[in-house]
């Protein structure tokens, strides 16, 4: 393995920001950042720290965007349920070098950018990713600015991740670098979800 990969964020995906955001803080107790837009996307998000090198996003369509012409990442333009965490994303320092490693349909590099942020994100025609978004979206960001330094630490830590799919192991033998996350367990279930246990200044929240 010639990339590095880690954690980077969890997208909870919802209908609009504001129910996203009220889910999230109900059931962590802490508020959440104002976020921004993705034109590109014609999606918005609000964003909270997880600790020093992991944060939260809510994500939706943003109503007052246009149409982007394309799918919208996260399986957005087919989300109508409840808030929930739909997604996650892993960043790596060679984002050419992982998706040649990564499963058929991760997608191609996208260069977008908000305010300092800038990064590259691949991206998929469809808007769901292999084993329905039990594959993490890859991103790589080009510059020293990152979510987690900007946004306030609110006393969240991520204590662990589990990704839940009828063909985990599936997705373990075409993407093996996925068993380096330590913090992060890929297991077999009858659906797929995404699981995540936090502690809060409140104690462990489990939200999924």
């Amino acid at each position: 393995m010639k990339f590095s990969l880690e954690l980077d964020h969890l997208a909870v995906v919802c209908r609009s920001v504001e129910e996203g955001v009220a889910s999230v803080e109900g059931t962590l107790g802490v508020e959440m950042s104002p976020g921004g837009k993705h034109a590109a996307m014609g999606t918005h998000n609000a964003l909270v720290s997880l600790g020093p090198d992991v944060y939260l996003e809510v994500i939706s369509v943003d109503p007052a965007a246009s149409r982007p012409g394309r799918n919208r990442w996260f399986n957005l333009d087919n989300h109508a349920g409840p808030p929930q965490i739909g997604n996650w994303i892993c960043r790596t320092d060679d984002l050419a070098g992982a998706l040649r490693a990564a499963p058929e349909g991760t997608g191609t590099p996208m260069a977008l950018a908000r305010g300092e942020l800038a990064w590259r994100m691949a991206v998929n025609e469809t808007g769901t990713l292999p084993f329905d978004g039990a594959m993490p979206a890859l991103i790589q960001w080009n510059t020293d600015a990152h979510p987690c330094k900007i946004l306030p630490d609110v006393g969240l830590r991520l204590q662990s991740l589990d990704v839940v799919h009828p063909e985990a192991s599936g997705l373990l033998d075409v993407f093996p670098v996925l068993k380096t996350l330590g913090s992060v367990t890929i297991r077999q279930g009858s659906r797929k979800r995404l699981v995540a246990r936090i502690s809060t200044p409140d104690g462990v929240r489990v939200l999924q």
